[in-house]
């Protein structure tokens, strides 16, 4: 599954923030387990798998200079987590 954002870049137009999520075993079983609260610590792990957090993906947008801080944590999730991977860079 992909969602996507369309935020305002700093000199004008929009840019696509995603969130991906592929159902992987692990990922299927926290399902049928009514686990949903765990998906998104699966997620931070399974970078190798293709998934990607949304507020990795603002935080990749803001390094990168295609968007503001502000812009970033108007559209996250969980501002802790945007400054925690904005820490990372």
């Amino acid at each position: 599954m992909i969602t996507q954002q369309l935020l305002r870049k700093k000199k004008g137009g929009r840019v696509a923030a995603f969130e991906i999520l592929r159902a992987s075993s692990g990922i299927l079983n926290m399902i049928r387990e009514g686990k949903t609260h765990q998906i998104t610590s699966a997620m931070q792990t399974g970078g190798r798998e293709g998934m990607v957090l949304m507020d990795r993906s603002l935080a990749e947008l803001v390094r990168r200079e295609k968007i503001s801080l502000e812009e970033a944590q108007a559209h996250c999730f969980s501002p802790a987590e945007l400054n925690s991977f904005l820490g990372q860079y």
